[in-house]
Formats: C-alpha cells, sequence, structure tokens
C-alpha cells in the first residue's frame, strides 16, 4: 500500500498541464507526480527539473539517459524506477538486444564503450558512498564532453530523487510500467515488490 496515495490527474489544472511531457516518455502520468501534486509546486518543479534533465544537448541520446536512469535505479533497488525507465528508453527507441542485456552492459557488444562508461557512472555515482574517481574521470573524458557529463549526472541526481521518493512512497506502479518491466527485466528476477 503507497504510503500516500496519488490524486486524480485532473486535481490540479496547472500540474495537469505540465505532466502531458510524460505522455511522450511513458504514455501516460506516472503515479509519483499524482502523488506530488498534493503540494502542487513540488510537482511542477519537479517536471520542469525532469524536462530540463532529459532535453538532448549534446550526443546523450534520450534513449542512453534511460539506461543511465536505470542503472542508478538499479543501485538503489527502486523496482518502480527500474520499471519507468526501461520503459521509456523502449519508447524511445533503444535496440532489443540493449534492453535483454542490461545486467550484462560491461561486457555484451551491443553497448559502446562510450556507452559502457556512462553506464559505470552512473552506478558509481548512484552508489553510497559515491564511487566516482580519477579512474572514472579519465575513462568519460576519452567519449564524452564536460556538457554531457553535466547531462549524465543530471539523470542519476534525477533518479536519485525518484528513487528515495518512489521507494519511501510505495508508489503503485501503473500496469504499462509493470508490463514493461516484466518484459525486459524479468530475466533478473525483477518484480513489482512492495509497488504492486
Amino acid at each position: 500500500m503507497p504510503l500516500v496515495d496519488p490524486l486524480p490527474d485532473d486535481a490540479d489544472n496547472s500540474v495537469r498541464q505540465l505532466a502531458t511531457f510524460f505522455n511522450e516518455t511513458l504514455g501516460f502520468c506516472p503515479n509519483s507526480v499524482l502523488t506530488m501534486q498534493r503540494r502542487p509546486a513540488i510537482a511542477k518543479a519537479f517536471i520542469e527539473l525532469n524536462k530540463a534533465v532529459m532535453e538532448n544537448q549534446g550526443r546523450v541520446t534520450s534513449s542512453l539517459k534511460r539506461l543511465i536512469g536505470f542503472v542508478a535505479s538499479n543501485v538503489s533497488g527502486c523496482r518502480y524506477c527500474q520499471a519507468h525507465t526501461i520503459r521509456a528508453a523502449e519508447r524511445y527507441g533503444a535496440e532489443e538486444e540493449k534492453l535483454s542485456h542490461m545486467w550484462e552492459y560491461e561486457t555484451h557488444p551491443a553497448f559502446s564503450q562510450a556507452e559502457r562508461v556512462a553506464l559505470d557512472f552512473a552506478r558509481a555515482a548512484a552508489s553510497v558512498p559515491n564511487a566516482v574517481d580519477d579512474a572514472l574521470k579519465e575513462r568519460l573524458y576519452k567519449h564524452w564532453d564536460e556538457g554531457e557529463i553535466v547531462e549524465m549526472l543530471g539523470v542519476i541526481s534525477l533518479f536519485g530523487y525518484l528513487n528515495r521518493w518512489n521507494d519511501s512512497m510505495a508508489t503503485s506502479i501503473e500496469e504499462e510500467a509493470k508490463t514493461s518491466g516484466l518484459k525486459w527485466l524479468s530475466n533478473q528476477d525483477w518484480s513489482p515488490g512492495k509497488h504492486e
């Protein structure tokens, strides 16, 4: 059971208008946002941050950003966000080979060296204690510029917020996200857990 139930999507018109952003990324407004709208300023600030973080400025593609979010969410153990990020990666055109082999990104040939270091960055930055070090910095700079690194850390940080929000709230998972999680992640025993 969720800690706080989500409100209907029409509870706050200004939030509802901003939340149309999620219709593209997920195909629905997530229950996390519908819960945040109990304090509309939080929901609106979160949506604006999400839009800014997910905007593409360089070579970090929309699908890679979602895979970065997946790895960060995997580190934190948030099953709700794992399902959402894998669904969004799929919707943004991530190749089936990548979606099927996320658990093996370090060695699977579907992933480039640039993608591997981006995903390693997500894992290191989402870890507690933080595991970003000089060796990782050196690897990052071989493939990505400073603006792209900022974009990636924006995604990792955004999901740090979401992972804590959704795991603490035990946010109820939407059927569409659950379907994507079961499709792409069940080979590693993914289940909705407390988000059922």
